[in-house]
């Protein structure tokens, strides 16, 4: 599957510090030191409706990881699916009258556009569940030989007793396990199954849903299955670093991890990270509630992207919170405040304004710290706390690239 085009990235003439991130796992943070290039997997979109602000949340966090590992010297190899055929997918096209196909390949195409609006670093590898069907099935094949998966009635099931490590990545209680499995695609309740936390690997064929050909008889992947296949083949076991939102805690990325480290023996990945909740009118945003501010219907409003991405930085990314038109419009009013800066060339000095900025995205990906310098810098070069200052006669030039680079905001 085709990625979105990639934005001019800026060749910086200092380096950031190395990565420190906070791991789900352990709970604490660990430095990211990668051996070889860094190696990410990011999950992405099921395509029946993008892309919400909370996607795009999540999209941005991650890309100034990938941006800061560059920052700090390391090639990234970014990997990153699309769930182009699962139940939500086919349920929205079966209710609005759309082929499934044409559903998946419009709102996936959305998407590409809205993530270069926002200057979003594309994956080297974005591969669609359909077109992975072939690598699921090897790795079925794989837990079938490790004695892991077994069968209720036409559907294959992945035990999740076979993994010693299930339940390390999130660290739940059983009972907690038990709710977000039932509330997050899981059939807890199902009979024949060894335990009700035991997940899907191969959906047998039901009447007017699309079906593939497998050892095990026509249907399609479950949705974990999906994920774990296309990260084991694009990057290996015990890869750098496992992203999305903090909703794929459990199980998505829980079942991703028992999957491969099942077939392999080895972890799935070294760190596990997760972006925070959005919310919308008091409710965390999502399609099931359908309070959803939209990246494209912003754009379409002539929102710059720019201000978009900006609102998105000013927020840590494991924080939950609210969008509101008020951060909206600060951004909007903050990067014209950027430019207006920026096109004096002279400024304050711009060089401990990169350094703080290098260390506040290698620092957990502290975005709020590293706009709140720039922040600064624009207050003290326009003299709006006092006397301006434009001791620095090359602080536009230094400083354009690192925000373009480190930030993604091309300014």
């Amino acid at each position: 599957m085709r990625a979105w085009n990639a934005p001019g990235l800026p060749v910086l003439p200092v380096s950031g510090p190395q990565v420190v991130l906070h791991d789900t796992a352990s709970g604490g943070r660990v430095e990211s030191r990668p051996d070889g290039p860094a190696r990410l997997y990011v999950c992405g979109i099921t395509p029946y409706d993008a892309t919400h602000i909370g996607h795009a949340n999540t999209y941005v966090a991650f890309d100034l990881l990938n941006r800061a590992w560059r920052s700090a010297g390391h090639e990234v190899r970014y990997v990153q699916n699309v769930t182009d055929v699962d139940d939500p997918l086919l349920e929205r096209a079966d209710k609005v009258g759309v082929d499934w196909v044409e559903l998946a390949e419009r709102e996936t195409e959305l998407f590409r556009k809205d993530m270069e609006a926002l200057r979003v670093l594309p994956p080297v590898e974005y591969v669609g569940a359909v077109e992975s069907i072939p690598l699921v099935i090897e790795l079925i094949e794989r837990l079938e030989a490790a004695g892991s998966v077994y069968r209720v009635d036409q559907d294959l099931y992945f035990s999740v007793a076979a993994d010693p490590a299930f339940g390390e990545e999130s660290n739940y209680d059983r009972e907690t396990m038990l709710r977000l499995f039932g509330e997050r695609g899981g059939d807890p309740d199902r009979p024949g199954k060894k335990d009700p936390l035991d997940c899907v690997v191969w959906r047998g064929e039901r009447d007017g849903e699309p079906a593939w050909d497998s050892p095990f008889g026509p249907g399609r992947p479950g949705w974990h299955i999906e994920c774990a296949a296309i990260a084991l083949t694009h990057l290996g076991a015990a890869f750098d670093v496992q992203a999305g939102g903090s909703d794929l805690v459990f199980p998505h990325h829980e079942m991703c991890a028992g999957h491969v480290q099942v077939a392999t023996g080895e972890s799935f990945a070294r760190v596990y990270t997760h972006a925070g909740m959005v919310a919308y009118d008091g409710e965390k945003m999502s399609k099931s509630l359908g309070n959803l501010v939209f990246v494209s219907a912003l754009r379409n409003s002539d929102i710059d992207p720019m201000a978009i991405r900006l609102a998105l930085l000013r927020h840590h990314y494991r924080s939950d919170w609210e969008w509101t038109d008020a951060h909206l419009w600060r951004a909007v009013d903050d990067v014209a405040e950027w430019r207006r800066a920026l096109a004096l060339g002279a400024g304050a000095p711009a060089a401990p304004v990169v350094e703080e900025l290098l260390a506040a995205l290698a620092d957990d990906l502290d975005a709020p710290r590293a706009t709140a310098a720039v922040d600064a810098w624009v207050r003290a070069t326009l003299g709006t706390d006092g006397l301006a200052d434009t001791s620095d006669p090359e602080a536009a030039v230094t400083l354009l690239p690192v925000l373009d680079a480190a930030l993604g905001l091309a300014l």
